[in-house]
């Protein structure tokens, strides 16, 4: 299946399929049969269907933007489903992620375009410098009620697993914006 992985909410989709063959290797092709893709999320009441027209043995799909900017941002589920007279195949599931648009209509609204990784890092790193500073309270009881917060081997501990988590992320950018892979190193011999 070819459904891209990631798109962006107010953008036209577009993919195509080839033909495929069911599990007794039975052709499964546009000629004879329909290609739908179901999306879906966890958020209530959100999903889509989009039917493929033929081209050529297989499919060609289009969302258009209309659509897309009503797409959540976050993951979506997808299921690809080959259909007939009298037959019905799932050919493909998957995962994929709606990045949020960036378009706007008068002014401009926050925007926080971190990832999850990035912004538990800065937190990490905030906690450290607090409780390093004295300005953080480890443990204190109120009444019968206590609570203990990370100690600093924990904290520091955390943040270098974030650390790694976030460069992994920098790097997959880095190569999806066709600026290399950070982590090779070339030699020259002369």
């Amino acid at each position: 299946m070819l459904i891209p992985s990631t798109i962006r909410a107010g953008d036209t989709v577009m993919w195509r399929d080839h033909a495929t063959a069911d599990s007794l290797g039975n052709a499964i092709n546009s000629s004879e049969w329909g290609l739908t893709y179901w999306l879906r999320t966890n958020a209530a009441n959100e999903g889509i269907d989009v039917t493929g027209a033929a081209n050529g043995a297989g499919w060609e799909f289009e969302i258009a933007p209309a659509t897309t900017m009503r797409l959540g941002a976050g993951a979506w589920f997808w299921q690809a489903v080959a259909s007939k007279v009298g037959a019905v195949f799932t050919i493909g599931t998957g995962r994929l992620e709606v990045l949020p648009s960036l378009s706007f209509q008068g002014a401009p609204g926050a925007f926080d375009g971190r990832s999850q990784a990035r912004k538990d890092l800065e937190a990490v790193q905030s906690a450290i410098r607090a409780l390093i500073s004295g300005g953080a309270v480890r443990r204190y009881m109120i009444g019968s009620r206590q609570l203990e917060k990370y100690g600093l081997a924990e904290l520091l501990e955390l943040e270098s697993r974030l650390k790694a988590e976030v460069a992994r992320e920098e790097a997959a950018a880095r190569i999806a914006n066709g600026l290399g892979d950070p982590r090779n190193l070339f030699v020259r011999f002369v």
